[in-house]
């Protein structure tokens, strides 16, 4: 996506994100609308027995080279004489001056819980309970669209809580809906509208399928993923595939977003938050299309519109 593309603003409702239970570290996941005030992330796990250090970075993106910008690096360190936790950030390839917090409050062998709330000019940072720090912002937190946690460590749940993180008389996450799924677009699409999907890849997946049909039935725009041979292509109306040259981000058991952005000229894709290519169509094809259908081995949270 360019920074000159603008997203319609979604309801809360659509941000909610689903818990993620004994991720494989490292580990990197989007944070589904970013960081803003108010909201929180959890983190529930054990600390080996021989940790030396791990660590949870919100970053700015979550590109491999070069490396994003950081706008929080939380850093426990259990090697030394004297445990301790460093914070930073790193921007543009060169990491800030540390900020160092003794009388660590983690031990190895013992299970913890950190939660990380962001408020207004900082992030407070409690564990087991009591509040351990604050962080004050060095980059601006709507920049902020991954995490990452890597390290010694062991991780039981992470869970990502906005201001209202559950919906009214509700106590639990949405269960999500059902697939194959279906949705009518009675006014077709148009420049500046935006879909989403978000959803999580089952344990024995085959495929995923994302399709948008006109009236007369046809798929003029399909997008595939193959889990198999681990491909992603745009499939024409007559079946040929056009390989979509990107990392393959789809993994068992994670959580995925896929965006569609429409503009005049056909639809920009985002994966996971990071732009991976386009497919061209025309407006006149855009206003024709009348059903997103959604198939797959997937759990799917999010269907928008």
């Amino acid at each position: 996506m360019s920074p000159g593309d603008k997203l319609d603003p979604l309801p809360d409702s659509f941000i909610l994100q689903p818990p993620v239970f004994q991720p494989v570290i490292p580990y990197v996941t989007t944070i589904f609308g970013g960081l803003h005030t108010g909201k929180m992330v959890m983190l529930q796990g054990v600390v080996p027995q021989d940790a030396r250090r791990f660590q949870v970075d919100f970053q700015c993106g979550c590109s491999l080279q070069p490396l994003p910008d950081i706008a929080l690096h939380f850093n426990p360190r259990f090697h030394t004489m004297k445990p301790h936790v460093i914070c930073n950030s790193l921007r543009g390839g060169r990491w800030q001056a540390e900020a160092r917090w003794p009388g660590l409050a983690l031990q190895r062998e013992a299970s913890f819980l950190i939660l990380f709330l962001f408020g207004n000019e900082a992030v407070k940072v409690s564990v087991n309970g009591q509040h351990f720090l604050h962080y004050t912002y060095r980059l601006p937190l709507s920049r902020v669209d991954t995490l990452g946690i890597s390290g010694d460590i062991l991780v039981n749940a992470v869970g990502f809580l906005n201001i209202n993180p559950f919906m009214e008389g509700s106590k639990e996450y949405p269960v999500g809906y059902e697939v194959p799924c279906s949705r009518v677009l009675p006014r077709g699409l148009w420049p500046g509208q935006v879909i989403i999907v978000r959803g999580l890849v089952l344990q024995e997946a085959k495929d995923f399928t994302l399709s948008l049909r006109d009236q007369s039935a046809r798929l003029p725009v399909t997008l595939r993923a193959s889990f198999a041979d681990r491909t992603l292509a745009w499939v024409s109306p007559w079946g040929q595939k056009k390989p979509i040259s990107a990392p393959f981000l789809f993994y068992p058991q994670r959580f995925f977003e896929v965006l569609l952005l429409c503009h005049k000229e056909g639809l920009k894709l985002a994966l996971n938050g990071q732009g991976v290519g386009a497919t061209s169509l025309g407006p006149q094809t855009l206003e024709q299309l009348r059903e997103l259908r959604i198939s797959g081995g997937i759990q799917l949270y999010c269907v928008h519109p």
